[in-house]
């Protein structure tokens, strides 16, 4: 990758993580009572460890689902790109969270059987995102899993105002997962029991191969 294109890729993660950090009081009201149960519960299923398994919450936010994973009895740890993101996930939650650029991770090797990445992944860029792949594949323990939630669209790369965005379809997603050692698990859309028109969510489970 080229000096020009790396700068471009940091900069655009640096300005996604500002414009979240300009706003993390309205970030947490407007998304605090959000319902991804059915999210948790998919990658939960699939964790050969149940409720003793070590999750990373990767793009956790304020740490709203932190507090959901605890409740279930897993071991968690959230990481996330905005400092006072971290500082208010900890405080809710009471986990440990860690402060990592989504593009210049630092994961330890075979340490979780879970990674949620839920509406956090489409913010890497397409040119990093098998980097980043690879890592969680690292990361994950035998027959480790990833949960992902990402916007869907037509395979395409852009700025929404301040965030970066890349918004795939089924194949986009399952190119890059596919050629990083995962296998599919399932995938489905939401939210649930709406026409798929109005699912503009594409949720997906993967197994470390």
């Amino acid at each position: 990758m080229s000096n020009f294109y790396s700068n471009t890729v940091l900069s655009d993660m640096i300005s996604t993580i500002s414009h979240y950090a300009s706003r993390p009081e309205e970030f947490w009201e407007g998304t605090k009572d959000h319902d991804v149960s059915q999210n948790i519960e998919a990658l939960f299923r699939h964790l050969s460890e149940g409720a003793h398994s070590q999750i990373l919450d990767f793009g956790c936010g304020p740490g709203r689902d932190l507090k959901q994973w605890t409740d279930r009895g897993c071991d968690v740890i959230g990481l996330d790109g905005c400092e006072r993101f971290c500082e208010m996930a900890s405080a809710y939650s009471g986990c440990e969270v860690w402060q990592q650029n989504f593009v210049e991770l630092d994961l330890p090797m075979h340490r979780f059987d879970g990674i949620f990445a839920n509406a956090s992944l489409f913010h890497i860029h397409r040119s990093e995102l098998l980097s980043v792949l690879t890592k969680f594949h690292q990361t994950l323990r035998k027959d480790g899993v990833v949960f992902c939630s990402n916007p869907r669209g037509p395979n395409i790369e852009q700025m929404n105002g301040d965030r970066y965005g890349n918004y795939m379809d089924v194949e986009g997603w399952s190119e890059f997962f596919t050629q990083a050692g995962f296998m599919a698990c399932e995938h489905y859309f939401r939210p649930p029991g709406l026409p798929r028109h109005e699912q503009p969510w594409l949720a997906m489970v993967w197994r470390k191969q």
